[in-house]
């Protein structure tokens, strides 16, 4: 399929491909909605096969972001970004501020945070290059690391869940998969 065939089927207004030689970067920023405020989502470093596989990737992400942050009841659109690369091999320093200016280009349409293969301490070199960035620890806005709060989420997710088909949100003796 067309790649921008890809994007005009997937409905999104921006999709931005990023490319910087000197640290190696190949990344892809997308931004589906931005009709109840700037983009929201976090930044995926995956050892993605080809272009084409992290395109589809990002384009579900992103218009992911868009519900959930319209279901949270937040004045934000959903975004995404991923790079491709080895998160364990490829990841330096300057790959992550040169994504850092890419994200920064965008002049606040999107807001970046971790995801997947990025770690609270990688956005603090993402945040050396622009402020759209949220999950830090350095600025006395930052939230910091989202883990446990999630973690919370999940748990209060599986109660309900639990209750939803077991009729009770007691978890004792129960086995749960998460995937």
């Amino acid at each position: 399929m067309d790649i921008f065939d890809l994007v005009q089927d997937a409905g999104h207004e921006q999709v931005v491909f990023c490319h910087d030689e000197a640290s190696g970067l190949k990344s892809i920023i997308a931004i589906h909605d931005t009709t109840l405020g700037p983009a929201l989502g976090g930044t995926r470093m995956w050892p993605y096969r080809n272009t084409q596989e992290a395109l589809i990737d990002v384009l579900r992400l992103s218009e992911g972001m868009t519900y959930k942050a319209a279901v949270a009841g937040l004045a934000l659109g959903g975004g995404k970004a991923v790079i491709i690369g080895d998160p364990r091999t490829d990841k330096t320093e300057a790959l992550l501020r040169a994504h850092g200016r890419f994200v920064g280009t965008l002049g606040g349409r999107y807001i970046t945070a971790e995801d997947v293969g990025i770690t609270v301490e990688d956005m603090e070199h993402v945040y050396k290059e622009t402020k759209h960035v949220t999950g830090i620890q350095s600025s006395p806005h930052g939230s910091g690391d989202p883990s446990p709060v999630t973690a919370y989420g999940v748990y209060w997710g599986i109660k309900a869940s639990c209750r939803h088909k077991l009729g009770s949100d007691e978890l004792a003796g129960v086995r749960v998969a998460v995937q």
